[in-house]
């Protein structure tokens, strides 16, 4: 009748080599099919009786173990609520009794072999984790630093090649399938069977070689010189091939090499400079830096003289080396906004482009700006402020509220 078998059934004992079962309503009609006869031997299939100790039937044991297989072991109220005929308190009890400190596990059913010096106790030791990974939440910070990675279940939020399955949801193997269909459906579990290995190597790779945490990563990435870093960036799809020690170890020795080259060519000035001992040396790099400032110095003057001249060209150069200083870098042809920076409110460039784009975002948002939103806005000098507030209205940029 093609329905959902519940317990207790039939199974027949003379159909084979495939088990044919019944359930009780086509048992008592006296159902036949194919090679199956009313008049065979059968058996009554039922988990209805206690097995570990008493009021635990073999169908709850069963339901307790895939229960704990679906959840995890430890979060007994999921357990429970998926056994429905258990509580929390008793799923835990029980289990830990019969399943994790039951010795007869270690001696009977495991057939463990206890060596003469052995150290380990007569029980089993009771789980205790040392650690609870983290559990971050979906789309947060740590989420996204970790790619979506989930320590306490070893999997990430979407797999390499994510929806395999989906080819073999549809597919079930009956007796009526012919031998094409049969070789079919077995060359779909196997194309499956490899990208699901595929995964499991890509997974692998990944926790070896530490890439969960990416932001650690490029951390460690940054404490090697610039032609170590081009190395590391060109051989990491190397990584796959070799270990993870082996990968470090490669790096490490070139990064050695980089240093010791480096030292060999200092060492090659020094001689070609006629220096023979250390201290000599101490004191050739303290006169060659003074000699590097100098030579910086003059040709900064070189610049000034220039451009004295020209008072316009003079203060192109003064507000690019105040851009500079301040580690930002000059746009070209950005006169107005040079002389708005330094002599009005004396800010670098990109510092005033930040604040005006703040205050023409708020003023478009709320169809006007006072001064004292924009002071709230943004958090500098007051006079500062209202001088950029005054000019960007003079402009026509913001309007008043």
């Amino acid at each position: 009748c093609s329905s959902y078998l519940t317990e207790p059934y039939i199974k027949c004992a003379e159909c084979g080599p495939s088990t044919f079962l019944l359930c009780l309503q086509c048992f008592t009609r006296g159902f036949e099919y194919k090679k199956h006869q009313s008049d065979h031997k059968y058996e009554i299939m039922t988990s209805d009786f206690p097995v570990l100790e008493p009021g635990w039937t073999a169908q709850e044991e069963m339901a307790l173990l895939e229960a704990v297989m679906d959840c995890g072991f430890g979060n007994w109220q999921d357990v429970a609520y998926q056994m429905r005929t258990k509580t929390k308190e008793e799923c835990e009890s029980h289990y830990m009794k019969n399943f994790i400190n039951n010795p007869l596990f270690s001696s009977t059913l495991l057939s463990l072999r206890k060596t003469k010096d052995s150290r380990f106790a007569e029980g089993a030791i009771p789980f205790k984790p040392s650690d609870d990974p983290p559990r971050p939440t979906f789309d947060s910070v740590l989420s996204r630093d970790m790619a979506g990675y989930m320590p306490a279940r070893a999997d990430f939020m979407e797999e390499f090649d994510n929806y395999a399955e989906w080819d073999l949801k549809d597919i079930d193997f009956v007796d009526d399938d012919s031998d094409i269909l049969h070789a079919l459906k077995l060359a779909v579990v196997d194309i499956y069977h490899s990208r699901l290995k595929e995964r499991q190597r890509r997974k692998k790779i990944i926790r070896d070689h530490g890439l969960i945490n990416l932001r650690k990563f490029q951390m460690l990435e940054r404490c090697y010189p610039k032609e170590v870093q081009e190395l590391y960036d060109v051989m990491r799809r190397f990584a796959r091939v070799a270990g993870p020690t082996e990968h470090d170890k490669f790096i490490e020795s070139h990064a050695l090499e980089f240093e010791l080259r480096r030292e060999i060519r200092r060492l090659q000035e020094y001689r070609k400079a006629g220096i023979k001992s250390f201290c000599s040396a101490k004191v050739y790099d303290r006169v060659k830096r003074m000699r590097e400032e100098e030579r910086r110095k003059r040709t900064m003057l070189c610049d000034v003289l220039q451009y004295i001249q020209d008072g316009r060209a003079c203060q192109q150069w003064l507000s690019k080396q105040a851009a500079i200083r301040a580690g930002e870098a000059m746009l070209p042809g950005d006169d107005d906004l040079s002389d708005i920076c330094i002599t009005v409110v004396r800010l670098v460039p990109g510092a005033y482009l930040e604040y005006k784009q703040a205050l023409l975002n708020e003023c478009r948002r709320q169809g006007g700006l006072r001064l004292a939103q924009a002071r709230a806005l943004i958090k500098i000098d007051v006079n500062k402020t209202r001088k950029i507030y005054d000019f960007l209205i003079k402009e026509g940029y913001i309007t008043k509220a």
